[in-house]
């Protein structure tokens, strides 16, 4: 008799669960009602989020420090670390004052010039701050507790940009660990937010711990997305690095963990059927999951042999394999994802039902493919990935590419990607990654919508004509005018195939129903509000 996955699952959990848990996850104490323990989608390698643009580095930078502006859940900003603001007549200075009552972890006063010095850093490797610097005269501190932006032409959008949560994000550190180089990592973990990073009970590849900062002075305004007051309603937090998917998902039935990021898809009839669990969506902006291409190496610095990746592409399959339930996916073809104010059809003739493997198979001829390894990432504790990657691989492979997989975790690949060599120096040749709907409209300050090499995303794309149509995206005035610019920009952006779409989800979380109040955002997943019962 064949025993399927799913039929494995469910003899396991009437067995009792018997399976080897890690020790830290046994036997819950009294503390434990305080306690979330959380099982995110992959491990945690680089603290530092201005270094990477890894979201559970990020989720990490949103636990244990602050910004100057957040965004709440109608996508707008709002003050965070900031209390007074006020800009010149000629929209040229901008004038900032912290609120009272920040300080960091190590007992020390937040100052004005930890905010210059962070924003400096952060400046040299987002897009959107890369934009401001260009147009700006001086960041300067005024005293301990004012600082000021003086810029050289009007910037409309520079609040929004301070407050935008794309990868990089502007998170405020003290001015010594900011003034190093944003290509050197900050390892202290000592920020300013309502959580403190527990140095002591860290154990890399296993968990990290994050404790309340009982210090920590929030907002008075209620919680509203990103903003407002981060309020901590629990002693500790633990993300737990179970790698295994059915030893993850039997400890969150057990109540031994209360939280899974990214649970299998081929669960999700088990999760709704069980009185203690529920399937929650966060991000209801949904993600598009795309392939990165490295432009520098072959096969893929041909342009042609990136457009083949287009037609060879049958989103539904991929979905299928990655996501699984056709309630939670779709099919996505515009550069701007689904359902945006910029969603446009222009230059999507290369998408067709089930794919073109034919023409994929010319394109590739016409770029004078010869056999050379195409290496594909594949991230083994990510099932949504790991399946698609093992779908890419055969895809290629059905088509005359030599295709190989890479298999390792999702940190692994973090480790990997930045790495511009080709394939026999460590390098690499795809990877899949996913961002937020809402990110896709963010030209300013998305380093993924970003097509001029060095200052651009892993896979490092160029096209001079799309680069010029986004320096126009920060000084447009109407909807109409942006609309027609979003046109040209897809337009442009698909000849040059920057990445390749694999379609739209909706990516649900799991967890315990005694586990509530989680804020639902695109990106990041905040830790205050929660609370078990």
């Amino acid at each position: 008799m064949t025993i399927s996955r799913r039929n494995l699952f469910k003899v396991g959990i009437a067995a009792g669960t018997s399976l080897a848990m890690p020790s830290v996850l046994r036997a819950q104490t009294a503390a434990a009602a305080r306690t979330v323990r959380m099982v995110k989608s992959g491990d945690l390698r680089a603290f530092d989020p201005i270094f990477t643009t890894a979201d559970i580095t990020g989720d990490h930078g949103l636990a244990i420090y602050d910004s100057l502006f957040a965004l709440d859940s109608k996508f707008m900003p709002q003050p965070q670390m900031v209390g007074k603001w006020g800009v010149s007549d000629d929209k040229k200075t901008y004038t900032f004052e912290l609120r009272d009552g920040l300080g960091w972890h190590d007992g020390t006063h937040v100052t004005a010039a930890d905010c210059v010095a962070s924003i400096r850093r952060w400046a040299q490797v987002a897009p959107g701050g890369r934009m401001m610097m260009e147009r700006t005269r001086d960041i300067a501190k005024k005293d301990d507790k004012t600082f000021t932006i003086e810029l050289n032409e009007p910037l409309g959008l520079l609040i929004n940009i301070l407050a935008r949560y794309s990868a990089p994000s502007l998170f405020i550190m003290r001015e010594k660990d900011a003034s190093r180089p944003a290509t050197e990592q900050v390892t202290a973990n000592v920020g300013s937010g309502p959580f403190k990073f527990n140095h002591a009970l860290a154990k890399p590849g296993a968990s990290f711990t994050y404790d309340r900062n009982e210090k920590y002075v929030p907002r008075s305004e209620p919680a509203d997305g990103f903003a407002g007051g981060k309020i901590v309603k629990v002693d500790r937090v633990i993300w737990d690095n179970i790698g295994d998917q059915q030893t993850a998902f039997a400890a969150l039935q057990a109540g031994e963990i209360d939280f899974i990021q990214a649970p299998p898809a081929d669960l999700y009839p088990v999760i709704d059927n069980d009185p203690n669990l529920v399937l929650q969506v966060l991000n209801e902006t949904g993600s598009v999951m795309l392939l990165r291409m490295n432009c520098l190496q072959k096969p893929f610095d041909n342009v042609k042999a990136r457009q083949a990746m287009l037609h060879l592409i049958d989103q539904e399959a991929f979905m299928r394999a990655a996501i699984g339930d056709p309630r939670y996916f779709k099919t996505v073809t515009s550069l701007f994802g689904n359902g945006t104010p910029d969603t446009n059809d222009e230059n999507t003739e290369w998408f067709k039902q089930g794919g073109d493997p034919e023409s994929a198979k010319q394109l590739f001829k016409e770029a004078g493919y010869a056999g050379e390894k195409v290496v594909i990432l594949q991230p083994t504790n990510i099932p949504e990935y790991d399946n698609a990657a093992q779908l890419l691989a055969a895809t290629l492979q059905k088509i005359g590419i030599n295709a190989e997989l890479a298999p390792s975790d999702w940190g692994g690949i973090v480790t990997r990607r930045p790495n511009k060599g080709p394939v026999e120096n460590g390098g690499w040749s795809i990877f899949m990654t996913d961002e937020s709907g809402f990110a896709r409209t963010d030209f300013v300050g998305n380093p993924l919508l970003v097509a001029n090499v060095d200052q651009g995303w892993y896979g490092w794309p160029k096209s001079d004509e799309y680069e010029a149509l986004r320096a126009k995206w920060a000084n447009i005035e109407t909807l109409e005018e942006r609309k027609e610019l979003a046109r040209q920009m897809q337009r442009v952006w698909w000849d040059f195939a920057g990445t390749v779409h694999l379609g739209q989800f909706l990516a649900p979380i799991a967890r315990r129903k005694s586990l509530t109040g989680l804020i639902g955002m695109p990106g990041y997943t905040p830790m205050w509000n929660m609370q078990k019962s």
